[in-house]
């Protein structure tokens, strides 16, 4: 009896921190996004970074969702892609690189998306991909981590954004233990809490006088 209460303690903790990492996912790349419309540059961000990111969420949305977990547990997939969409096209506005190239990359995007989503891809070859949602997403964050360590300038680079990030992934780790302890998830966020977190530090320490 002691310890069904005690799991039942832990599912509302998980559920409660479920929601609170959905409601903060509604704004995690804001301010990523405002910093660069204020300064107006994209000095510090890393393209190849942000699609890499974009593959590793797109895939982990597709394989929580065909498998059926419960949404709570994932439902920051779709919110964050959505911000991520918007933040590429800004970075590739600032870059001058909206054009053809990226117009038919758009389209192959989308076209896998709904292939996944749709079942017409196999479960098991997302199950195949999810494993390298990990060295993608970890090497997305090594991209940028190095790209600010090697222009040592921040300034359009949003510290609020990888403290969500760091914030948001740590919690993940607390609920998967309690909802379905997958491992392969398990280890995923983990990894990214880590990245994050130095990401965040970096960011802030070449951080432009003028702030974030």
């Amino acid at each position: 009896m002691k310890h069904r209460h005690e799991v039942s303690i832990l599912q509302h903790i998980s559920n409660f921190l479920s929601v609170i990492t959905i409601i903060i996912c509604f704004v995690l790349k804001i301010p990523q996004i405002l910093t660069i419309l204020r300064v107006k540059s994209t000095k510090g961000i890393n393209t190849i970074a942000l699609m890499m990111e974009l593959t590793s969420y797109t895939i982990m949305m597709s394989y929580n969702y065909r498998n059926g977990y419960a949404i709570l547990s994932y439902l920051e997939y779709p919110i964050i892609l959505i911000q991520e969409i918007i933040l590429i096209c800004i970075v590739l506005y600032y870059k001058d690189l909206l054009n053809m190239t990226s117009l038919i990359i758009s389209m192959l995007y989308v076209t896998t998306l709904v292939s996944f989503l749709s079942g017409i891809t196999p479960l098991g070859l997302l199950a195949f991909l999810v494993p390298l949602c990990t060295p993608i997403g970890a090497s997305s964050k090594v991209v940028q981590l190095v790209e600010i360590l090697k222009t040592k300038n921040s300034e359009s680079v949003s510290v609020w954004t990888w403290f969500i990030s760091a914030f948001t992934n740590f919690t993940r780790v607390f609920t998967i233990c309690v909802d379905s302890m997958d491992l392969t998830l398990l280890l995923n966020f983990s990894v990214n809490t880590v990245l994050s977190s130095l990401v965040m530090i970096a960011a802030y320490h070449y951080k432009h006088p003028k702030g974030d």
